[in-house]
């Protein structure tokens, strides 16, 4: 018998039910949280560096963390949506290898648990504006935790269920082919934790092998083995993933935010971010907030 600890959780943003039209049509836009879509009238438009996918009644869409598109609609359109953190042991994301939007056929039962779960957690629409611009700030974000944090155990268990039922119709084989991967030693599970609350300290490698008792060559050696990736590499994507979330979130400058994830040298993580991205952290930006507040 295979047994399977799930590492991930999920954390309520917003759910409604909406009515669209002409005016919900932004460009560039890029959360630091997933988005769920289930269209039941008219249809609309996401776009990604893919391409264009037709929102379409009758179907579920995802549009993963960090994942950029555009969103149009030219006439009317029914949209039930939730927007919800991620949240994992090793601080990888389930789509991190799968950053673009995904479309499924839905059923009935998926309109039934939207419902269910606009019952239980009322009042977590999007109250202040429906341009990502607006409500895309860290005040608003505490907000909703707070929220959370006032669920009683039957609602979070609840909302946690759904949240993972809407999210596995994109985890099948047709859309989702995960990496195989080894059982990871405890040692360095706990180091990818450790790395993920502590980016905005010195992470040398002799540091991190230091608390393990380890010899720095032999600590390198291993943490590629079991992670695919050199320790100073997946420190640096880790901290350039939180970049991305404070520009996003926050009115930091390039110069605070540099400090709060590690980087003393703003020009090395300018260098580091558009490693990653492909961008400097200022076009980045540009393109990000091209809408405009």
């Amino acid at each position: 018998m295979i047994k399977r600890n799930f590492q991930h959780t999920f954390s309520l943003l917003n759910v409604d039910y909406v009515k669209l039209g002409p005016k919900w049509n932004y460009k560039n836009v890029i959360s630091p949280y997933n988005r769920i879509y289930y269209i039941n009238e008219g249809e609309g438009e996401l776009s990604d560096s893919y391409g264009t996918h037709k929102l379409e009644a009758g179907y579920l869409y995802i549009v993963p963390s960090f994942t950029l598109c555009d969103m149009l609609c030219k006439q009317n359109m029914g949209q039930y949506f939730v927007q919800f953190f991620e949240d994992s042991a090793d601080g990888n994301s389930l789509f991190a290898d799968h950053r673009k939007i995904m479309k499924a056929e839905a059923s009935a039962l998926d309109q039934n648990i939207f419902d269910r779960l606009l019952e239980i957690n009322p009042g977590r629409g999007i109250n202040r504006s429906d341009n990502p611009r607006i409500y895309e700030k860290d005040v608003f974000y505490k907000e909703y935790q707070q929220l959370n944090n006032q669920q009683n155990l039957s609602v979070f268990m609840e909302t946690q269920g759904i949240l993972l039922q809407l999210t596995s119709r994109f985890l099948t084989p047709q859309f989702f082919k995960p990496a195989l991967k080894k059982v990871i030693p405890n040692k360095i599970a706990e180091t990818l934790n450790y790395i993920q609350v502590n980016l905005h300290t010195d992470l040398s490698v002799a540091q991190l092998a230091l608390r393990l008792n380890q010899n720095a060559d032999y600590f390198s050696r291993q943490f590629k083995l079991y992670t695919g990736t050199r320790p100073v590499h997946y420190i640096n994507e880790k901290r350039v993933e939180r970049a991305q979330y404070l520009m996003a979130t926050s009115r930091m400058t390039y110069s605070e935010i540099s400090k709060q994830i590690g980087f003393e040298d703003l020009s090395y993580f300018s260098k580091t971010f558009k490693r990653f991205t492909g961008l400097s952290p200022k076009d980045y930006k540009k393109q990000m907030f091209s809408v405009g507040l």
